[in-house]
């Protein structure tokens, strides 16, 4: 059986944050001897990577202390999502019994359909756009970023404290990135960002992408993705989507032998929902909506 949480320290974890940081930092403070080709994979790949390291520590890893957790992963290399909001969202889309619900999961990207009745022009034709696998890579990045913190600087205007904390905490963290990046190597925030804080959340999109689907059924809804292994440390297995959405609590380096174990199961569960790595999401995908953007089904959704 493998075991979920325990109190021990999971090292694994430990030496990848601290991995990702010194990669990130070697790529900064060398970034005028580096030509582009090398920071931009590099740099992206571990932004992304510290997205999914986020994941893990909101599920309460690696260790049994929720602050030592929270400090290890506090520097935030893409800039744009403060932590304790992620948290909380997420924690929310693991109500699997409202996931892809365009009002009540956090994390869906349908639309209410008298809601996209109403999106016209420009704005219809970059929603359609988004909903390609090319389209959410390009300007997946900059729809999040305006869609979420308009929707979060609404909420602090109306009164909202705990999501002004997390905000104040977040600030303190880019400003701590951009106190290194800027302030000590001397690498221009234009030249940050291009190259390693917009192209990671590009490939952190990469795994939402085809992460849920609405359906009827609830368990029909999760994906399973058997990833090549440079994906797969990307999001560290949560590739294997129905995976974790049985076992949230599992650390990353356990959910390949719980998913071997249990993998027969798990794909009658989804129905079979499954893409065999992401090179087959991107040739089926890149240019081709995966499902329409308003919920194809209102009766499909149980809300409580």
């Amino acid at each position: 059986m493998v075991k979920e949480h325990s109190r021990d320290i999971e090292w694994p974890t430990v030496a990848l944050i601290a991995g990702v940081y010194a990669v990130l930092i070697v790529l900064v403070w060398f970034h005028a001897s580096l030509p582009w080709w090398v920071i931009l994979p590099a740099g992206a790949y571990c932004a992304a990577l510290h997205t999914s390291l986020q994941h893990e520590v909101l599920h309460g890893h690696p260790t049994g202390n929720r602050l030592l957790n929270e400090a290890m992963i506090f520097a935030t290399p893409t800039l744009w999502l403060p932590y304790h909001r992620y948290k909380q969202t997420h924690l929310a889309h693991h109500n699997d019994a409202h996931l892809t619900d365009p009002v009540l999961d956090p994390e869906s990207y349908y639309l209410l359909p008298e809601h996209w009745a109403e999106v016209g022009g420009l704005r219809r034709a970059l929603y359609q756009f988004n909903n390609t696998l090319a389209g959410r890579m390009l300007i997946g990045p900059a729809i999040s970023i305006i869609r979420f913190w308009s929707s979060e600087f609404r909420d602090i205007a109306g009164g909202n404290r705990r999501t002004l904390q997390a905000w104040a905490w977040f600030l303190l963290s880019v400003a701590l990135v951009l106190w290194f990046v800027v302030g000590v190597a001397g690498m221009p925030f234009w030249q940050y960002v291009l190259l390693i804080a917009y192209p990671g959340i590009s490939l952190a999109l990469v795994r939402s992408f085809c992460e849920h689907q609405a359906a009827e059924s609830v368990d029909h809804r999760t994906i399973i993705v058997e990833a090549s292994p440079c994906w797969s440390l990307l999001f560290l297995n949560n590739n294997l989507h129905v995976a974790h959405h049985a076992r949230p609590a599992l650390a990353w380096y356990k959910l390949p032998a719980f998913y071997r174990a249990e993998r027969d199961q798990l794909i009658a569960r989804n129905n079979g929902y499954l893409m065999k790595g992401y090179g087959e999401i991107f040739a089926r995908f890149f240019l081709k909506a995966k499902e329409q953007i308003p919920y194809p089904n209102m009766d499909w959704l149980k809300r409580s």
